[in-house]
């Protein structure tokens, strides 16, 4: 695979539900866009569980990804990882929210210094994040406000965005640009459906409306 393509979609979003294939569809796009593949994990290996996801999922990574952490300063890493030679796939947004959420951040101006970043990137950046807004209300305030924070967050981003694909089912729907009809491979084992990387957890989303915890997320 070459480097970026002036034609491909400088900004990609990939939005979609627990277990949706969004994961696998945003590596396959990263793949097909470049051979020089970094990971922006957003996870943190709270607890030996989590550990246990991450190995597992390091261990069926294909080659030519690198990982890089960025549970907080992901524009910063961002910035100094994209390149017009490789492809950069961030992995998620709604855990990145979450442990902004969890640090006290301020998520209003985190979500604009990302934005800024966006728009200035020099090489092809796919987004992938959890759509959490299909659900009942939640009953608690901190659940209201993580959900209130990640539709404004994917609005920001999709508004840059070259590109935003809702996945449902493992088949993409292009909201905005044209969605690629790849086909990435689906096994039947218990979490197969998670990206291949050290960020096991996009499409394990528990229902914030039932956790109360936005940072519950991840434990589904």
């Amino acid at each position: 695979m070459g480097s970026f393509s002036s034609a491909a979609p400088r900004t990609t979003l990939v939005l979609g539900g627990a277990r949706s294939g969004k994961s696998r569809y945003a590596e396959a796009l990263v793949e097909r866009q470049s051979a020089a593949r970094v990971y922006l994990a957003t996870a943190e290996a709270g607890d030996a569980e989590m550990e246990a996801r991450i190995r597992r999922h390091r261990a069926r990574r294909g080659p030519g990804w690198r990982t890089v952490e960025a549970p907080l300063e992901l524009a910063r890493a961002i910035e100094a990882e994209a390149r017009r030679e490789r492809a950069v796939l961030v992995d998620c947004l709604t855990l990145w929210l979450a442990n902004l959420m969890g640090a006290a951040r301020d998520v209003e101006r985190e979500t604009e210094i990302l934005v800024a970043c966006l728009g200035r990137v020099a090489g092809p950046v796919v987004l992938v994040s959890n759509e959490v807004g299909y659900g009942i209300v939640p009953d608690n305030e901190a659940a209201r406000r993580f959900l209130d924070h990640a539709g404004l967050l994917h609005q920001r981003v999709a508004a840059v965005a070259g590109t935003v694909v809702l996945v449902a089912a493992g088949l993409p729907l292009a909201l905005k640009g044209v969605a690629l009809p790849l086909a990435p491979s689906v096994s039947d084992a218990p979490g197969s459906d998670e990206p291949r990387s050290d960020e096991p957890v996009s499409d394990e989303t528990a229902p914030t409306e039932l956790t109360g915890d936005p940072r519950a997320e991840r434990r589904a």
